[in-house]
């Protein structure tokens, strides 16, 4: 039996109906940063730690801060020195090019440090309201379950396959959504299955 994107859509609209990025920020290049630290880290602890970087920094003197006490503050994140230097050299080329604001340019994103496709695909979304779904990975668990792609696809074979199935205007939204239903339903271990909508459809409850 196969899933359709009325059937996902219509679930997640009930489980999550105003689903939205749980990274905490206020301005535009918080949210950036805080997604480049969300790398390998849950949301919960880089929001612990950017509460403390942001209410030390602005987008100006991160540029000018000492690597060290970036470090400092962000160890608890994980391949905290390399992301640090991250943290550091985007700011600096935000200052420089941008005059510290986030532009809606995704070539130029990209070719920051620590800023990936997904980095790109979450932030666009978030600021700028361009449709785009970002695979985490949550969105890499649950697609790959529901059979909507297969076990072997890449990440970027992933996104290109949702986008095919959900229609253009749901992407936005139906990216937090699976990225919710991931982290709080669809876990990795000990999944919630007993009265998930999706079970006659799961590679995992067939298993």
């Amino acid at each position: 039996m196969m899933i359709t994107s009325d059937i996902v859509l219509d679930y997640l609209n009930k489980l999550f109906p105003q689903a939205k990025c749980e990274l905490n920020y206020e301005k535009d290049y918080e949210l950036l940063i805080a997604v480049v630290l969300s790398a390998q880290c849950t949301d919960k602890r880089v929001n612990m730690v950017t509460k403390e970087l942001f209410k030390k920094y602005d987008i100006y003197s991160l540029a000018e801060a000492n690597l060290k006490d970036i470090e400092n503050i962000i160890r608890s994140v994980g391949t905290y020195t390399r992301k640090a230097m991250y943290i550091k050299s985007i700011a600096s080329s935000l200052v420089t090019n941008y005059e510290g604001k986030v532009p809606n340019n995704r070539e130029y994103l990209e070719s920051l440090p620590g800023v990936g496709r997904k980095t790109c695909n979450v932030v666009v979304s978030n600021l700028f309201d361009v449709p785009a779904i970002a695979v985490d990975t949550h969105v890499k668990r649950v697609s790959k379950r529901l059979n909507l792609v297969k076990p072997t696809d890449s990440v970027y074979q992933i996104e290109k396959k949702l986008q095919k199935f959900f229609p253009k205007s749901s992407w936005s939204l139906v990216h937090h959504q699976l990225v919710l239903f991931g982290r709080y339903k669809c876990k990795s271990q000990k999944p919630d299955c007993q009265d998930c909508q999706f079970k006659n459809y799961c590679n995992y409850h067939k298993d």
